[in-house]
C-alpha cells in the first residue's frame, strides 16, 4: 500500500464533495476508512487522515497565492 497515493485518492474525493468535507472535519479517521474502504489500524489510518489534512492545506494555500498573482 502507497501511503501517498492513499492521500491523493482521498483528498481528491474529499474536495469535490461538501458532504465528504464536513464529515471529515468532524471525524476524519473514520471518512478516510469510509472513502478507502479499507480497515487498518487507527494509527495508521491517523497518519493518512493527517496526510490529507496536510494537503489540503497546502492546496488552499496555493489556491490563494495564485488569486493573488492574478491580481498583479
Amino acid at each position: 500500500m502507497d501511503i501517498k497515493e492513499q492521500i491523493t485518492e482521498a483528498v481528491e474525493k474529499i474536495a469535490k464533495d461538501q458532504k465528504l468535507q464536513e464529515q471529515f472535519k468532524k471525524d476524519p479517521v473514520k471518512t478516510v476508512e469510509k472513502l478507502l474502504g479499507i480497515d487498518l489500524p487507527d494509527g495508521i489510518v491517523e497518519k493518512i487522515a493527517d496526510g490529507v489534512k496536510a494537503k489540503m492545506s497546502v492546496d488552499k494555500a496555493m489556491g490563494a497565492i495564485d488569486s493573488l498573482k492574478k491580481l498583479f
